[in-house]
């Protein structure tokens, strides 16, 4: 479930780079920004007024207000400015190339700073990413360095956005995608409408709004889900696959054709992902008693809880505040919400 969704965040994602190219033609990136966003904030509030996921963010721990704060201001306003000017001085197809830098960040910040570990084949695959990148910059010249750079930036803000949001426990990732989605859009649109006159039709507004509600808020939503399940490190292994639909869309609604360097870098891409994903990971480890709130499903060794008045809920995935008792084993895991923990060099 965690990969299924994965790769639907990765799709509605991916797609939203050569029709966010359409948008700017009549939008600011600030502008852009900031309806992106709101749309997230619109689609989700539904569920989060019946879930009181208003409520239970003013409950949160303090790290986990952090982390939120930290995610709203990188993952929701930093990140997609950058990308948004970047996508302005280059094609969407190439810029949805470069946006696999996103995962070598993740890799990278979660190795050295989240505890998210990679082995020696991870490594592997990551710098066969940033090969394909920096293949796809020079292809591009002056102006596609500079947008790359750009993009570049965007990609690191999202590693650490991916990281942070990955930790959060203690709400949804609905209620999380909502907040962050109506922090940032207010703030971009605010700023947009300052700086520059807003020449936006009802159709690009609302097409923008729409693109929002799907591309952004829930990929965003899928993506946290995964992120909970796999690691944001595996997550977003899974997710560097965003790329290839939205050079896919850049051929189908934008008619760019492909070059020589794109279809090879390409290849080093779908290369790179195969010593991702067979990175083994196995050593005796503990788990200290917590609750917390996250997408799960029961008898896979740490949700034997069981739900008697819905006794469906006990093989489907879902979502609910949980106690997780003390316990110590061992089998192969991911760094998923439940392992993020430190290594020695035997592990």
């Amino acid at each position: 479930m965690s990969i299924i969704l994965a790769f639907t965040s990765a799709m509605l994602f991916g797609l939203a780079t050569p029709i966010s190219k359409t948008l700017l033609g009549g939008i600011t990136p600030f502008q852009l920004a900031g309806l992106l966003y709101l749309g997230a904030s619109i689609g989700l509030l539904p569920r989060v007024v019946s879930n009181k996921g208003h409520e239970k963010v003013l409950g949160m721990g303090s790290a986990n207000k952090l982390r939120l704060i930290g995610a709203i201001i990188l993952g929701g306003i930093a990140g997609p400015l950058a990308l948004l000017f970047g996508l302005r001085l280059a094609s969407a197809s190439s810029v949805s190339m470069w946006l696999n830098l996103e995962m070598v960040f993740t890799v990278m910040l979660g190795h050295f700073l989240f505890d998210d570990y990679l082995g020696w084949l991870g490594w592997v695959g990551a710098a066969g990413a940033i090969s394909a990148a920096a293949l796809l910059s020079w292809n591009g010249g002056m102006a596609g360095l500079t947008a790359g750079l750009l993009v570049a930036l965007a990609c690191l803000f999202w590693g650490f956005d991916n990281h942070f949001t990955a930790l959060i426990d203690e709400i949804s990732p609905a209620s999380n995608t909502f907040f962050k989605g109506l922090v940032a859009g207010t703030f971009n649109l605010t700023v947009g409408l300052i700086v520059a006159t807003y020449g936006a039709s009802l159709v690009q507004t609302l097409g923008a709004l729409g693109l929002g509600v799907f591309s952004y808020g829930l990929s965003i939503v899928f993506y946290i889900g995964a992120a909970h399940g796999l690691g944001a490190t595996r997550a977003q292994i899974i997710f560097a696959s965003a790329p290839f639909f939205g050079v896919s869309g850049s051929i189908l609604i934008l008619g760019e054709r492909l070059s020589p360097v794109q279809i090879i870098a390409a290849l080093v891409l779908v290369a790179s992902l195969v010593p991702l994903l067979i990175d083994k990971h196995l050593h005796a480890h503990e788990h200290r008693s917590l609750e917390h709130e996250h997408l799960h499903r029961h008898y896979e060794g740490h949700h034997e809880h069981s739900h008697e008045g819905s006794m469906l809920l006990n093989f489907l995935f879902h979502s609910h505040p949980h106690q997780h008792e003390e316990l110590n084993h061992t089998h192969p895991h991911l760094p998923d919400i439940h392992h993020r923990h430190e290594h020695d060099e035997d592990n």
